[in-house]
């Protein structure tokens, strides 16, 4: 069984309640596979890791460094501490943004063992200088110290034990080529089926001791966005409506009114995906917008519709970003029921 060390940034000043905080932390945990086995979906990227991490420990070796990238709430993290199970390994788990000076790095990785998995969320975010230090730490296990100035300055190369890098990224395109090169094994994760993601929700429902009807778990699985993730937040939800509204039994009329309330329609869309489209058709005419433009009317980040609302938008083709900007589909006109404007309303 691995251990974990989490390393993380500053606590924000204002949040849950710790106490509520730790609840739904141990909850998530609960519900994510911990080998191979149990973990559904992804298939390619779960054979090819099933074979480097047969292979590594065949001959005793740590894995080789590894890179996820994709949408978020895939199952990289997962993923990564799946691995750590798997290799009998130690796994300090951190985030590009939390390793601000290169003395970060250098204090987490000489406190390695052979072996042991250090796990980058957000890799992308590293700052320049930290990620030179990763350079020759993944690749000659090893980093320089400079101590002292001037004339006096000393550069000192300090061992490090072999380690296995695991990093994540939503958005692989701003990882410089350098870094990116280091790594031996690339896997991108994709959107889930609707027939995995209805696994997904069955077996997390059997860990939360629910009952749920096979056609539930897919009406459930259809509204997930094609991550689990997020079926596994509207399980919960549908769980909860269920036993305050019902027998506690999760059928698909329950599923459908419980998600309906949750501002969930059936292809899945929120409230924040409905406004995205309804300000490119509404405001803009369909578009094209520029992404700061929409996040301005939007009163949101640009990061927060590129990582998490365009994805999706994009995959099921709601929408399509051109060099102009962003433009509606007529699919997305279809499903809002908004009828394109005449000549002349666009001359209003």
């Amino acid at each position: 069984m691995s251990r974990e060390t989490l390393i993380t940034g500053d606590v924000p000043e204002e949040g849950p309640e710790p106490e509520v905080a730790a609840s739904e932390r141990d909850l998530l945990w609960s519900l994510r596979p911990r080998t191979l086995d149990e973990y559904i979906g992804q298939f390619d990227v779960k054979e090819n890791l099933r074979v480097a991490i047969a292979a590594a420990r065949g001959r005793e070796e740590p894995l080789d460094h590894v890179l996820f990238h994709g949408p978020p709430g895939l199952g990289k993290t997962t993923l990564a501490h799946i691995i750590a199970n798997e290799m009998g390994s130690s796994i300090t788990h951190t985030s590009g943004p939390a390793l601000e000076k290169p003395g970060d790095i250098v204090g987490l990785l000489s406190n390695l063992e052979r072996g042991d998995v250090i796990f980058i969320d957000e890799i992308h975010r590293l700052s320049h200088t930290v990620e030179e230090y990763l350079y020759s730490g993944m690749e000659d296990y090893s980093v320089d110290i400079v101590t002292g100035q001037g004339p006096k300055a000393r550069s000192l190369r300090y061992r490090l034990e072999h380690f296995t890098l695991i990093g994540a990224t939503t958005r692989a395109g701003m990882l410089s080529a350098p870094l990116r090169d280091r790594f031996g094994i690339v896997a991108h994760l994709d959107f889930y089926t609707d027939a995995e993601l209805a696994e997904v929700v069955r077996r997390s429902a059997r860990l939360l001791d629910a009952t749920i009807e096979d056609d539930a778990a897919l009406e459930i699985a259809r509204r997930a966005r094609g991550t689990p993730r997020v079926a596994n937040r509207l399980l919960r939800r549908v769980r909860d409506y269920a036993e305050v509204k019902g027998t506690g039994r999760i059928t698909t009329d329950v599923a459908a009114e419980a998600l309906r309330r949750e501002g969930v329609d059936q292809r899945g869309l929120d409230r924040v995906d409905r406004a995205y489209l309804m300000t490119i058709l509404e405001q803009y005419d369909g578009g094209p917008v520029g992404l700061e433009a929409l996040a301005a009317t939007l009163n949101e980040e640009s990061s927060l519709l590129v990582d998490v609302v365009e994805p999706f938008l994009l995959k099921i083709g709601f929408i399509q970003r051109t060099s102009s900007g962003r433009r509606a589909t007529d699919q997305a006109r279809e499903h809002l029921g908004v009828a394109p404007r005449g000549p002349q309303q666009r001359l209003l």
